[in-house]
């Protein structure tokens, strides 16, 4: 079964059509990369897929295991699986890591049928899951991302998702203002959490970030539409020659990414 199925999807903001006929299907144990010029859509598509409200849907669908996301709330979309690491994460002052994290986890926990996790069996878990980023246990007590420098709140990020286990990351340019260690420590950390029952999306510029985590598919989206996929060649391909080749070529799409 497809882990995410999206169909002919359109969208865009303040009546501005940007994505334009979007087909993508992505299988448990996948990880692929999007890339494309600056305005293509690529933003706008994880924003779409994660629920912001600041955008409106206007044609196709799109279902992560075999269930719409299009009219759920972010809220449910997350709990159903879905994590979206954010191009330039926020503070949120007041708010501890710890009491944040928890109240995610237990709101999830909830959504599902479960049992609230009580303190002892979350801080052992939150110990557990700081390693995989090296989160320093002085962040993890601070407020959330307040005073973090770039890399911190990125790493802040992945370890918010280790916390969650979503079926589906969606990493938009995680790796923008990362220097070298950070961008190691966050793709190790990406790495670590990635299985064959789930997936991830990695957005990007660059082939930096995909010499680290390594991509099974590499889409490029132009102007609201995906008009090429290949494999973790074509990334060192664009990286080479830019994105100038790809117009003038005939759509080269997977066959499975067609609508059915």
């Amino acid at each position: 079964m497809n882990l995410l199925e999206v169909c002919d999807l359109h969208a865009g903001i303040d009546g501005k059509e940007i994505l334009k006929g979007i087909n993508l299907t992505i299988r448990p144990g996948e990880i692929h990369a999007i890339m494309g010029p600056n305005g293509s859509g690529k933003s706008t598509l994880s924003s779409v897929l994660a629920g912001n409200p600041a955008f409106t849907v206007t044609g196709g669908s799109a279902r992560l295991d075999g269930k719409e996301l299009l009219g759920q709330d972010p809220e449910t979309r997350a709990h159903e699986g879905l994590f979206l690491s954010f191009q330039y994460p926020v503070e949120i002052p007041g708010v501890s890591m710890v009491n944040f994290m928890r109240a995610a986890v237990n709101a999830k926990r909830k959504y599902l049928g479960l049992d609230p996790m009580n303190a002892s069996d979350f801080l052992k878990l939150m110990r557990e899951k700081r390693k995989i980023v090296d989160l320093d246990n002085k962040l993890a007590s601070r407020s959330v991302n307040e005073g973090f420098s770039g890399g911190e709140k990125k790493r802040n990020e992945i370890f918010q998702m280790a916390m969650l286990e979503p079926k589906l990351a969606i990493l938009d340019e995680t790796d923008s203002g990362l220097d070298i260690d950070a961008l190691r420590i966050v793709a190790e950390g990406v790495n670590r959490l990635h299985t064959p029952q789930n997936a991830a999306i990695v957005i990007t510029h660059y082939q930096r970030l995909l010499d680290y985590i390594k991509p099974d598919f590499v889409h490029v989206l132009y102007k609201g539409r995906i008009i090429h996929s290949g494999g973790p060649e074509l990334a060192l391909e664009l990286e080479e020659r830019g994105y100038d080749w790809l117009k003038a070529q005939p759509d080269n799409t997977r066959p499975e990414d067609a609508c059915i």
